[in-house]
């Protein structure tokens, strides 16, 4: 009997209906708390992403200012084939994605190299101390740092051309923000000492996560300070690492313009132009607004494309780590 009644609770749960699973709207209704602190913020980003969008109009008008976007006439895609047949525009195009890409590999390895120093330090005021004096120049404006690199690099006077003429490396002073080709590693290394500290943030915080445990059994073993992090610190930190590489990638060509044009000038101007300040020379200098939209559109498109392409990388990264 016992091994019936046994048959007939298993032959019920087999053919019991399985919990619903409840709707989307009823889950969604149980959140509406988020969903009100939601509401503000996006608002906000509707009215200054998206409604801006409706300018892009003019890309394809022969815009006047004085007949404003509803009466300038329509010129098609005009202003797309003079872009493109500009030789300028390859050539700031070539200066965008150099210094972005420069930018980009020297700050993601000064970032993880500073964060994997900084966790080795024991001393907690020496450690502190190092981390505040790198985060500083993030919070000072880029106006502070182009003028600090100006006075240091100066010809009259700047501590680089008066140490190396004290140490007789050279005899006469050196104009460094005059050679264009040096602008590139210039703008490099000041980007890199603007941001390093802050970039170092989120590298010290994974750091931080690794189990302890590890580091205790490799120094049992007799592992040195560096086969640890060799071996421990920077695999830790490798799938961090690698997402945001990936990500950051989505912003190589929206670089902006304040560095460039606040330590760029007029000899340097082959070297130091970006999309930004050509598609502004061009809308303010010259008054050709629509082609300076144009610029401004292309290079959104262009970024939306990597945006979607890091995030498609990004899937497939994962679906291979599942596997």
């Amino acid at each position: 009997m016992s091994h019936i009644k046994t048959i007939s609770m298993n032959t019920n749960r087999a053919t019991a209906a399985p919990p619903r699973k409840k709707s989307y709207f009823h889950r969604l209704g149980k959140q509406y708390q988020l969903l009100l602190m939601s509401v503000p913020f996006i608002l906000i980003l509707a009215l200054f992403s998206y409604v801006p969008l409706w300018g892009w109009i003019m890309a394809f008008q022969n815009y006047s200012v004085g007949k404003g976007i509803m009466r300038s006439p329509f010129v098609g895609f005009e202003k797309f084939v003079q872009l493109f047949q500009d030789e300028t525009f390859y050539h700031v195009l070539r200066n965008t994605l150099a210094m972005s890409m420069m930018s980009l590999i020297s700050g993601f390895i000064g970032a993880i190299v500073l964060a994997l120093l900084l966790n080795e330090v024991r001393k907690h005021f020496f450690k502190r101390t190092i981390q505040t004096i790198t985060y500083i120049p993030h919070f000072v404006s880029w106006v502070v740092i182009a003028n600090i690199v100006l006075i240091t690099l100066s010809p009259d006077g700047g501590i680089v051309n008066d140490l190396l003429m004290k140490f007789g490396i050279i005899d006469q002073p050196i104009y460094f923000m005059a050679k264009g080709t040096w602008f590139w590693f210039i703008h490099t290394a000041a980007g890199l000492w603007k941001e390093l500290g802050w970039s170092t943030i989120i590298y010290l915080a994974v750091l931080a996560g690794v189990n302890s445990e590890l580091y205790e059994a490799a120094e049992v073993d007799g592992a040195g300070r560096f086969q640890k992090m060799w071996h421990i610190s920077i695999p830790g930190i490798l799938p961090t690492a690698v997402l945001l590489l990936i990500l950051s990638t989505g912003n190589i060509i929206a670089t902006g313009y304040e560095s460039q044009f606040l330590l760029g000038n007029g000899l340097v101007i082959d070297y130091s132009q970006v999309l930004d300040l050509y598609a502004l020379d061009y809308s303010f200098s010259i008054g050709e607004y629509s082609y300076g939209v144009a610029i401004s559109m292309f290079k959104s498109i262009v970024s939306i494309i990597l945006v979607v392409g890091v995030n498609w990388i990004a899937k497939k990264l994962t679906d291979v780590k599942a596997f």
